[in-house]
């Protein structure tokens, strides 16, 4: 009976040891992430002949956490390669999917004849935060349906949520694998109310073979939870790539 029961004890150690070593980790991580957070604003820019009108929502992603410069987050990015693009950013670090639709309402002073685009980047803290699959479902028809009221005529709106959560550096097993299942949950969500509403869906999601983010590791900040500059050009050449709008932003450049 010893000899069978050895293994079990080693397995629980193992596990216990794991569950510490992740805990302190992502104490330590934590704090950084913390200051990114605090060190972080949302980039925007009022051309005074603006061709074209972008408003951005979301979460700290929207924001440009982890960018080193506000000019290095994807609105900023965009900004500068199409200075005649109008930005407003009503992204928040923290927020969760059912904040999105009170942040575009806030736009509604800027409304004019409606945006062009509306950026929606959105999800990480939902996944993080375990948010319940009714909740969200809620929040995703909601921010949804509050982005398309906004539209000018022609107008898209595009949701970009993260990838799989569990690869960024900030998790260690047990707790990578679990935001991995709550991100997969995410994704499906998404892309359901995102086939609803007729939103386009800039898909970042990757096995970890074909994660950027896990192959390159530059492309994370320093709390291995956001986007460094370098991972930011990624989710800006996606969101380019999966949308076709570099042919419309041509007009802004």
């Amino acid at each position: 009976m010893k000899r069978r029961s050895r293994p079990w004890w080693l397995l629980l150690t193992a596990i216990g040891a794991s569950v510490l070593l992740a805990t302190g980790c992502t104490v330590w991580r934590l704090g950084e992430a913390r200051a990114l957070a605090r060190a972080s604003e949302p980039f925007e820019q009022q051309p005074p002949v603006p061709l074209l009108r972008l408003l951005v929502a979301g979460d700290s992603t929207g924001v440009g956490t982890g960018a080193s410069d506000p000019a290095f987050s994807v609105a900023g990015l965009l900004g500068t390669a199409y200075p005649r693009l109008a930005i407003a950013n009503r992204a928040r670090d923290g927020a969760l999917f059912g904040e999105v639709a009170q942040q575009l309402a806030a736009s509604d002073g800027q409304k004019q004849a409606g945006w062009d685009l509306i950026l929606i980047s959105a999800g990480g803290n939902d996944v993080i935060r375990g948010t319940d699959s009714g909740t969200l479902a809620q929040a995703l028809d909601q921010s949804f349906k509050a982005a398309r009221a906004r539209l000018a005529p022609g107008g898209r709106v595009l949701v970009q949520p993260p990838g799989n959560v569990g690869h960024a550096p900030f998790f260690l097993p047990p707790l990578s694998t679990l935001m991995n299942s709550r991100a997969a949950e995410l994704h499906a969500a998404v892309r359901a109310a995102a086939a609803r509403h007729g939103v386009t869906l800039v898909d970042m999601a990757r096995p970890p073979e074909q994660d950027p983010f896990v192959q390159r590791p530059e492309l994370n900040a320093s709390d291995g939870l956001h986007p460094s500059d370098a991972g930011y050009r990624v989710w800006r050449d996606e969101l380019l790539a999966q949308t076709g709008l570099a042919a419309r932003l041509e007009a802004a450049r």
